[in-house]
């Protein structure tokens, strides 16, 4: 079964296109630096329409599916994971669904989010809380028309550079212990871009990777928020956030198919450069047989996260296999960046060459969007059952 259209073709060669003339050179020279991606960057891809791939036409969107998200994704993530990262921090429907909001604040936001007017960040995790996000104490209480929040988070990126913030509170101080999902909203936080108010005290977070934007620790101290400013019910917040996970696995396994895509290309093409005894190093069955493996694993992994993207499509549930798609993915990414800077050599253990930024940020998408270790878990449960541990 091809999944690829004439269309899904001519958008791939586009996003390709695009990601290799004009992302690709900004990799190169801002990653070292760790240095930020440009604003003009940023309107480029608005102009590409990314920003707004899948808001629906009617709001100024292209309206198109996960599995072309998942498409110009891992083109982008080629070139530079942060760019193929920063079209679902911008935008709902991959940060948080559409179908949440009412109304009004549809017609409020979704044409500007589609336009690149209007950038998002999103805050759940906390200093205490990762894979377990029913942790959350981050409180959020009402007072006359507000919400006033109050508590820390953790890992939240481009939220000095968003101007708003979708942050995850506790509305509902009783947690029951059976139910403790239950009481965590979703508030909407407007901010000017570039910088934050007063109540909220920002700090960023030293990474290894991941570089063209930053990650913080955000203190909330009694920040006031409009009442209105609530996406979707009371107390609802969490499953409306999970209904998207399958969106989000599919991307971050296209995230990862994308940069270990970029080690072997550059790899293919430094072995053929590189002599040594009297010989480029591809004339090596060692080198030869690191190629073709590299090459194997990445299409089984894009043939598995098509699947998936397409099942999403198809509005039907895949929860179990968006997971596989996103444990393997991301464990072969780790594995095939780390063959592409062996064969590099010691060329590859500098910043001169890509392939130490390829290896870095292939080891994040093992972490990110549930790790790894919680990908097993999940599978396992829906084979074996539910463990108790």
């Amino acid at each position: 079964m091809s999944y690829l259209t004439e269309e899904r073709r001519m958008l791939q060669e586009a996003a390709r296109e695009f990601a290799m003339r004009e992302v690709l050179p900004l990799a190169n020279k801002l990653d070292p630096e760790r240095g930020e991606i440009p604003e003009s960057l940023m309107e480029q891809l608005a102009e590409m329409g990314y920003l707004g791939i899948v808001i629906p036409e009617e709001y100024g969107g292209l309206g198109l599916g996960c599995f072309e998200y998942c498409l110009v994704t891992e083109e982008l993530s080629r070139a530079w994971m942060s760019v193929g990262s920063i079209i679902r921090s911008c935008t709902f429907n991959t940060l948080f669904p559409l179908s949440a909001l009412n109304e009004e604040q549809l017609e409020r936001i979704a044409p500007r989010l589609a336009n690149g007017e209007y950038r998002g960040a999103f805050s759940m995790s906390e200093p205490g809380v990762g894979s377990d996000a029913a942790g959350i104490s981050c409180r959020a209480r009402r007072e006359g028309n507000s919400w006033v929040l109050n508590g820390n988070k953790y890992w939240c990126t481009y939220a000095d550079q968003a101007d708003f913030i979708i942050v995850m509170a506790r509305t509902d101080p009783e947690i029951d212990p059976a139910h403790r999902h239950r009481g965590i909203s979703a508030i909407l936080v407007d901010k000017p871009r570039g910088g934050f108010p007063p109540e909220i005290h920002a700090s960023t977070i030293p990474k290894i990777g991941y570089f063209g934007w930053k990650t913080f620790e955000l203190a909330f101290d009694n920040l006031r928020v409009p009442i209105e400013n609530l996406l979707g019910k009371e107390g609802q917040g969490f499953y409306m956030v999970s209904a998207g996970l399958e969106i989000g696995r599919a991307h971050t396994a296209a995230r990862a198919v994308g940069v270990a895509r970029g080690a072997l290309e550059d790899a293919s093409a430094y072995c053929l450069e590189r002599k040594q005894f009297g010989q480029p190093i591809g004339e090596f069955q060692a080198i030869r047989f690191k190629i073709a493996h590299m090459a194997a694993e990445i299409e089984a992994n894009r043939q598995l996260m098509y699947s998936v993207c397409d099942t999403i499509d198809q509005g039907e549930r895949c929860d179990l296999e968006a997971s596989m798609a996103k444990y393997m993915a991301t464990e072969m990414a780790e594995r095939v960046t780390s063959e592409g800077l062996q064969i590099h050599g010691g060329a590859g253990y500098t910043t001169l060459t890509a392939a130490e930024r390829y290896w870095r940020d292939a080891r994040l998408t093992k972490i990110f969007e549930g790790t790894s270790e919680i990908q097993l878990r999940i599978i396992s449960d829906r084979i074996l059952g539910k463990s108790g541990q």
